[in-house]
C-alpha cells in the first residue's frame, strides 16, 4: 500500500520525467534496482544514458532536495550506474552522467519549483 511519502516521489518522478521528455530525453525505465541501490529514472539525452536522482519536498522548510545528495548517497548512485551498464550490454559503451531533478510541490501538487542539474554527480 503506497504511503504518502511514497505517493510524493512518484508524483516527483513524473512530474521530473515530463519535464525531461520536454527537453528531447527519451525515457528508458523507471526504478531499477541492484545490489547498489536505484535508479529513479534511466533516460537518453542524445548520445548519453542519463541516471535521474529526483528528490521531491513538499517545502522547503528542512532545507533544498538538492541538499539532501550526501557523499554516500553519490557512491550508491555510481554504483548503480555501473550495476545498470554492465546488465544492459545491448547499450554498448556509452557515455553517461548521474542528473539530479529537485523539485518542490505545492499541497495540491502543483510544481513550485524545478531545477535541473546535468552531471550533478561525478566520480
Amino acid at each position: 500500500m503506497p504511503t504518502p511519502r511514497s505517493n510524493l516521489g512518484t508524483a516527483g518522478e513524473q512530474h521530473a520525467r515530463r519535464h525531461l521528455e520536454g527537453r528531447g530525453y527519451r525515457w528508458l525505465e523507471s526504478n531499477w534496482h541492484c545490489p547498489a541501490g536505484e535508479a529513479d529514472l534511466v533516460m537518453i539525452d542524445e548520445a548519453e544514458v542519463v541516471f535521474v536522482e529526483v528528490k521531491t519536498r513538499r517545502s522547503e522548510s528542512a532545507g533544498t532536495a538538492e541538499e539532501s545528495i550526501s557523499p554516500s548517497k553519490s557512491k550508491k548512485l555510481l554504483a548503480t550506474g555501473d550495476w545498470y551498464l554492465s546488465a544492459h550490454p545491448d547499450l554498448a559503451d556509452p557515455i553517461w552522467r548521474i542528473d539530479l531533478v529537485a523539485i518542490t510541490l505545492s499541497r495540491d501538487g502543483r510544481v513550485v519549483r524545478l531545477t535541473h542539474i546535468e552531471n550533478a554527480i561525478t566520480a
